[in-house]
């Protein structure tokens, strides 16, 4: 006993221990602030143009816009070219406290394709994203709540804008960047913020013109000129709080209503828990020790009669184990990433550190579904181990693979900065095949050796007839039941995931998500517990795969609303697009 409790303890250190080491590696460029002399070169970096219209990003230098001597790319992890981060470098010339007004960069000519581009770009609504100092370049706008201005910030500047027909494209920008000083604790000088007010001016128009009358429309040019301002300011914000205004939270009576509402659901569910453990429980197991006539005895029914059956090996026990151990590596990963994120490793200031964390944790996972599928496997009595753990290492990760393949053959196809290179293709399956498949094995390995989970009752030789059921005690009206209410506890937080998923928007809520999932945990696990006790007094002992998919149930639920999602909320048009969007919900 006491080996199989120091297994289980090493198996928790080690997974703990090696995931926050890991993310502690990571993340470790661009923690600490760079202070910047006065004159001195602060580098002004472009990334990818992006659209919600299409979710397709595309390289900055796909249009005409100035180039450098040199494109330099400065791409620093595996997850910002998973999410097509294609940052470069740029001729803008910005130096700390000089300021600069309408200074020329370049003169394009416009060719026919050229001038396409851009009119496609802007009737997709593609936004152009740059950064400083590491932080993205934002457009701020203002919005009131309850009757007060506020600031709000949206990340990245259009392209251009369409009216009447008309393509106004944006070639002058206004970069404001707030620095911050602190003789007494650094020398020189911290970068704190970055805005950008884009303008479009024609060849007569001036750089403090902001009017379509002298907007630089695009079918009356064969040339554009690309100019800029740059405009320093002091603010009192320090380097450490200076992505608050990028993660300001607009709608937190929202979140608290979303906890509110999941927590009704639990307490309910628990009540419901409750009942059945101390009143019903209790009163059937008070009746069957009570010493019974042979009449009375051939009379008794409920979950008593099924106690020789209901340790019973379900039917495709190979797929139930693996499915369980795969869900034990999702939930394991998720939870550790929760915990490394609430410390403070996840940051979005990290570009690509959430999923690469994410990648890196689920493959370090694999030991604890490796373990999970050994223990529930031998429960059944299984003998073909080998093929249960390469099931395990292979199947739903192999399913996820293709499905990401599929799709980035399609984006590759459009020419998109989001295709993944095979050289990255090989480097996930090098993670997959090198880290986690031996992983697996080992957590197998482990499970196999500790000592077998001990059932209570002995399984009967010949299966018990199971009586006629009602219609509303089969599987698909009970998942239909059992789905429904963990969905109802997430699906306001799930509305904000999916809004910064498809919307382009930093989600950094964290607390309010660890505490959802707390919930949803629970939540499952109750709502399976009460309609397998209900399964189990209608004499039906196969509970296996039902506990399983009761709760299980709630992913439907959350594909049926990502097509609500797509239909209310997203302006999708484009065939690939459509396919990414539900590829990746799948």
């Amino acid at each position: 006993m006491m080996t199989e409790q120091r297994q289980h303890v090493l198996l928790a250190a080690f997974c703990v221990a090696a995931a926050c080491r890991a993310a502690r590696g990571f993340y470790l460029p661009g923690v600490a602030p760079i202070e910047y002399d006065a004159g001195a070169k602060v580098e002004l970096k472009v990334n990818k143009l992006t659209s919600v219209k299409t979710q397709l990003p595309y390289s900055y230098y796909v249009l005409p816009y100035c180039r450098p001597k040199e494109i330099q790319g400065s791409i620093e992890n595996l997850g910002e070219i998973l999410v097509g981060d294609v940052i470069e470098n740029s001729p803008y010339e910005v130096l700390m406290l000089k300021n600069t007004t309408c200074k020329v960069l370049c003169d394009q000519p416009l060719k026919k394709e050229q001038k396409d581009q851009f009119r496609s770009m802007v009737d997709d609504e593609y936004l152009v994203n740059w950064m400083v100092d590491n932080l993205p370049a934002a457009t701020q706008y203002s919005t009131r709540t309850a009757g007060l201005p506020i600031g709000l910030y949206t990340i990245g500047f259009p392209v251009g804008i369409e009216h009447k027909g008309r393509y106004f494209i944006n070639n002058h920008v206004r970069l404001s960047i707030q620095y911050h000083s602190q003789d007494r604790e650094f020398e020189g000088y911290r970068i704190v913020g970055f805005e950008v007010e884009p303008r479009s001016i024609g060849t007569k128009g001036s750089c403090n013109e902001n009017n379509l009358a002298n907007a630089f429309d695009l079918d009356q040019h064969d040339e554009i000129r690309f100019s800029y301002d740059v405009e320093w300011t002091y603010s009192p914000n320090r380097w450490v709080s200076r992505w608050d205004n990028y993660l300001k939270v607009t709608a937190g009576h929202i979140h608290w209503f979303s906890i509110l509402n999941s927590l009704m659901i639990m307490v309910f569910l628990s009540g419901m828990v409750a009942i059945i453990l101390l009143r019903t429980l209790y009163r059937d197991i008070t009746r069957y020790n009570e010493v019974a006539t042979s009449e009375e005895a051939a009379e008794e029914t409920g979950w008593k009669l099924v106690h020789g059956d209901v340790f019973r090996k379900p039917p495709y026990s190979k797929l139930f184990a693996v499915s369980v151990a795969s869900g034990t590596q999702i939930l394991g990963m998720s939870v550790v990433t929760l915990i490394c994120a609430l410390l403070g490793f996840l940051s979005p200031e990290h570009r690509g550190a959430l999923l690469q964390s994410m990648m890196v944790l689920f493959a370090k996972m694999g030991i604890l579904a490796g373990y999970t599928q050994a223990k529930l496997y031998n429960l059944f009595q299984g003998e073909d181990w080998k093929l249960t753990t390469l099931l395990t290492a292979l199947l739903y990760p192999g399913i996820l693979f293709v499905v990401f393949f599929v799709l980035n053959l399609f984006i590759w196809g459009q020419k998109s900065s989001g295709a993944v290179p095979f050289l990255t293709l090989f480097a996930v399956l090098l993670l997959w095949f090198g880290i986690s498949v031996p992983l697996v094995f080992v957590g197998s390995y482990l499970g196999y050796r500790s000592k077998p989970i001990e059932l209570p009752v002995r399984t009967n030789q010949v299966p018990r007839q199971i009586p006629e059921q009602q219609w509303f005690l089969r599987p698909v009206f009970a998942g239909l039941i059992g789905g429904i209410l963990p969905f109802g506890a997430v699906f306001t937080e799930l509305f904000f995931i999916m809004s910064s998923l498809w919307h382009h928007q930093f989600y950094y809520l964290f607390g309010f998500l660890g505490l959802v999932l707390v919930i949803l945990i629970i939540t499952c696990a109750e709502i399976s517990v009460a309609l397998t006790y209900f399964q189990l007094t209608t004499e039906d002992y196969h509970w296996w795969w039902r506990s399983f998919l009761t709760s299980g149930f709630s992913a439907v639920y959350v594909f049926f609303y990502s097509i609500l999602y797509f239909s209310t909320r997203l302006q999708i048009e484009k065939t690939v697009s459509t396919m990414l969007y539900f590829g990746y919900m799948f």
